[in-house]
């Protein structure tokens, strides 16, 4: 049996994890279509913004985070998970951010229900930090670009494009 255990596989839990939501997000794609599987994504990225945003509050102690820790905690979550996200330019206004490497690697390509992963957590820690936030993704690695590029808006402007978000306290 140590041929098996010493076996050249590329397997780990990682590599697995970033497969099964891959695969996963893909199924959704093809059984239920494109907004029917960004909907239940939407619905995991609301959930892990709410806990992420609690765990950045907490580690800095604040009870909120100025709109500079808002798009520095960007960065360094997506750098924690695998990602290169980076401002590209950042204002009272909006913050956009570029990225060179998706945090689910090969398996996000194709798949771009897993980018409201990114909207979703993006938008609920804008929101909750300044009681607002949309979200636009203008290039995507899912959708075969060479990089990510997301424009978070901090201040409603009525006809703009993206998805908004929120503040759950109002």
């Amino acid at each position: 049996m140590d041929e098996i255990k010493n076996a050249r596989i590329p397997l780990n839990g990682d590599r697995f994890l970033r497969e099964l939501l891959g695969y996963l997000a893909e199924s959704i794609q093809d059984v239920a279509g494109l907004e029917q599987a960004e909907g239940l994504v939407s619905i995991v990225g609301q959930k892990i913004g709410d806990e992420i945003n609690a765990s950045y509050r907490s580690a800095l102690n604040v009870s909120g985070l100025d709109k500079n820790q808002i798009s520095a905690v960007m960065v360094d979550l997506k750098r924690r998970i695998g990602g290169d996200f980076y401002v590209i330019e950042q204002d009272e206004e909006r913050i956009v951010l570029g990225n060179w490497r998706c945090p689910f690697g090969r398996y996000v390509e194709g798949r771009p229900a897993l980018c409201m992963m990114t909207s979703n957590v993006f938008g609920v820690i804008a929101a909750e930090n300044t009681g607002y936030a949309r979200v636009e993704i203008t290039e995507a690695i899912a959708h075969g670009d060479s990089q990510c590029r997301v424009t978070v808006s901090l201040t409603p402007e009525e006809g703009a494009s993206g998805r908004e978000y929120f503040s759950a306290d109002g």
